[in-house]
């Protein structure tokens, strides 16, 4: 018996380990300095899950107006989706830019996760829904990298949702997890593959149930997957991954110039979003070809292609 008093040093030994784990992991906050200038926002504050509150800008369009929750990506903010904010408030719909928990001016939290940003997501669309100025029946979600994974995990489980424009998704986390161990160099046998299981077991779902490539086949919504070319961040390879695992849905793969932050001049990427999102919320979603048993276009109709052309390039479509 006299080997037991080894077990209080390695259960201190994991426990620091694993405090280790979640600080490294954890987000950055980034408090927002601006605000939506030019446009008739007003802050509110969402209840999400935990009994916690979102900081949030709504951007009200009128009367009955469709309408869609921002969603934006790890150590983010509600300011760093603005530059989508003015044309598609000019397109008629109503907008609202959210921070996730941990991030920006909304609580904290015990963990930030893709499920979490999913259930503020859920948070924010509740909230869309019971405000005067919007159709409760006419909602969607634009979101970027995780916020991205987890508009889609969303729309796996709301099949009322009119729309998704997923922006830098990555395919798998358990693949965006090992991009950072070895960007950290921490081998993957041993340590890699515990912080893989710690952390799953920590957010309470396997990687697996909430991977973008698994997701997008429960999807029943049109999806819009949008991803830079030059994206180090998230290889451009998975948003081919996830495109190639869709099933039901109409899904749209659209590659552009930039990176997993930086789109620079996003005129003719917004063009082509506010086209997918006309069709999808008019119901042009591709199901007449589904039921004739044809496959539905990749290509967003209405526009041609020297629209396509941004800084000399050809904006790249899955055909």
């Amino acid at each position: 018996m006299g080997w037991l008093w080894w077990l209080p040093v390695l259960a201190g030994g994991f426990a620091g380990l694993n405090f280790g784990i979640r600080r490294a992991l954890r987000a950055e906050r980034v408090v927002e300095s601006g605000e939506p200038s030019g446009l008739p926002w007003r802050e509110v504050s969402l209840p999400t899950t935990n009994g916690k509150n979102l900081f949030a800008w709504f951007i009200p369009a009128g009367e009955r107006a469709p309408a869609l929750v921002v969603m934006h990506g790890w150590s983010g903010n509600a300011e760093m989706m603005l530059p989508l904010a003015a044309p598609l408030h000019a397109a008629g719909y109503a907008l609202l830019l959210v921070d996730a928990r941990c991030h920006g001016r909304s609580d904290e939290d015990s963990f930030a996760s893709l499920p979490r940003f999913s259930e503020d997501i859920e948070a924010a669309l509740a909230w869309l829904a019971q405000q005067a100025e919007v159709d409760a029946t006419r909602l969607g979600v634009i979101g970027h990298s995780v916020g991205a994974g987890a508009a889609l995990l969303v729309a796996a489980r709301q099949p009322a949702l009119r729309a998704v424009v997923s922006v830098a998704a990555f395919a798998h986390p358990a693949a965006m997890m090992r991009r950072w161990l070895a960007a950290k160099r921490i081998p993957y046998r041993p340590f890699g593959a515990y912080i893989l299981g710690y952390v799953q077991r920590v957010i309470g779902y396997r990687f697996d149930d909430i991977a973008p490539c698994r997701t997008i086949a429960r999807v029943a919504c049109p999806v819009l997957l949008v991803h830079g070319m030059a994206d180090a961040t998230v290889p451009v390879s998975e948003a081919h991954a996830i495109y190639a695992a869709r099933v039901g849905a109409a899904v749209e793969l659209l590659l552009v110039p930039g990176s997993h932050d930086d789109y620079g001049d996003i005129g003719q990427q917004i063009e082509a979003v506010k086209n997918f999102l006309g069709r999808a919320f008019a119901g042009d979603d591709g199901s007449s070809e589904r039921k004739k048993g044809g496959r539905p276009s990749s290509r967003p109709s209405g526009v041609c292609p020297k629209c396509l052309r941004a800084e000399g390039k050809m904006l790249s479509r899955e055909p």
